[in-house]
């Protein structure tokens, strides 16, 4: 039985649009003072999506940033309505989009798990049922009668997903937002949505860790510029996805840009600087990232990372793993070093530049690059470090064979 249905959906919003009567109305003014009307900037969130979830499925969603991922979960969690089309969800849903969502600064960790648990549509008497259940899961039990505005981001994200978890919803909605928690809780996380799956219940989740989007939805869905591009296991989607790597600029036009960074290209080449050459696997090569900033950012970083053809990432290393990075308004370009500890087969190259507070560029694969080699290397594994491997002897052992009274006749 379907739980969740779209049907043609499309998402329009007006760009520079006034929400206010007061903007309304100066807008409307301007507007008049003008010899031509002109037409307003639209962008389409989402175009003529389709698709279906059943009772019990978990469904992954993949995609760029701004292919309208989020958009979807909106619509699902009752957000926002589409433009056009219709979405049919059957049941309570449970959605995890942004931290912190429901709560109130001034009112402590404790109060918080009860107002934020009535907006999601549980009973009191649930809510003191589950709540040391709640507490537990979040980890915040020292922290309960303090303000949550004193909360860190990630302590808001624990007790959000464990009171959205405890609710037991038909649907679960989760989006990157989980990429806030430490390793630990995305563990419990990602283990409490198993849980909810085998339990019968729908999950919807948009995540840029594709291993993670892999073992837990068997069906995914990649949406390119607002519409759908291909459905199918999510294992195809995500081979397909990470196989569409952006292609290097190769005219000095922008690859990717947001806020003040602007990305020219991204390449990899052999170490020894032959471009275009081949990359064979026992070979070191070269990532190279040509990038702006228009202006100076506090804090900004960049992360490079290396994913197999199934969502594994392999390698993920930031450039501020070597110090603090104050990068001044100019262009650069970043190299990173790669020793030859990969096995021959296909890599997709992924780009992060931000800050601690503020993404500005999340791509999963901004190119794809081949190590060439034989079967001689095995390739059921990934890494090839050649460690040491030795064997000693156990004189107390090796002497002789062992006697004892225990045997097989």
């Amino acid at each position: 039985m379907e739980r969740v249905r779209f049907e043609e959906v499309s998402k329009r919003y007006v760009l520079g649009e006034r929400l206010n009567a007061r903007e309304a109305l100066a807008g409307a003014v301007r507007r008049a003072a003008r010899r031509t009307v002109q037409p307003p900037d639209e962008l389409w969130s989402l175009r003529d999506v389709s698709f279906a979830v059943a009772d019990g499925e978990a469904l992954g969603i993949v995609g760029r940033n701004g292919a309208g991922k989020s958009t979807i979960l909106k619509i699902l969690a009752g957000i926002t309505s589409p433009s056009a089309g219709v979405s049919r969800t059957r049941g309570r849903v449970a959605a995890l989009l942004e931290v912190g969502t429901g709560f109130h600064p001034e009112l402590t960790g404790r109060e918080n798990v009860f107002l934020n648990g009535a907006v999601l549509g549980m009973s009191r008497r649930d809510l003191v049922r589950r709540f040391e259940d709640i507490v537990n899961f979040a980890g915040t039990e020292r922290f309960l009668d303090t303000p949550i505005k004193r909360y860190s981001s990630g302590m808001q994200l624990r007790l959000a997903f464990a009171v959205a978890a405890h609710l037991e919803p038909d649907v679960l909605v989760v989006d990157e937002v989980l990429a806030v928690g430490d390793a630990e809780f995305q563990r419990k996380c990602i283990g409490r949505m198993a849980e909810a799956e085998q339990e019968g219940r729908t999950v919807v989740f948009v995540s840029h860790d594709l291993d993670t989007l892999t073992r837990l939805c068997r069906r995914g869905i990649w949406l390119e510029a607002g519409q759908v591009r291909e459905v199918g296991s999510a294992q195809a989607i995500v081979r397909d996805y990470l196989a569409s790597g952006l292609t290097s600029s190769s005219s000095g036009g922008a690859l990717l840009a947001s806020g003040p960074v602007t990305v020219r290209d991204v390449g990899v080449s052999p170490a020894s600087g032959r471009p275009g050459a081949a990359l064979f696997r026992e070979d070191a090569f070269v990532i190279r990232v040509g990038f702006d900033l228009a202006e100076e950012v506090p804090g900004l970083d960049l992360t490079l990372f290396v994913t197999t053809p199934n969502g594994v990432r392999v390698l993920d290393e930031a450039l501020s793993d070597q110090g603090p990075v104050q990068l001044a308004a100019g262009s650069y370009c970043a190299e990173l070093s790669v020793p030859p500890v990969l096995n021959f087969g296909e890599f997709t190259v992924g780009l992060w530049i931000g800050t601690m507070h503020q993404d500005f560029i999340h791509e999963t694969a901004v190119t794809t690059f081949t190590l060439v080699g034989t079967g001689h290397d095995r390739p059921e594994r990934i890494l090839v470090t050649n460690a040491p491997f030795e064997i000693h002897a156990i004189p107390s052992l090796a002497s002789g064979p062992i006697t004892g009274e225990a045997g097989v006749d």
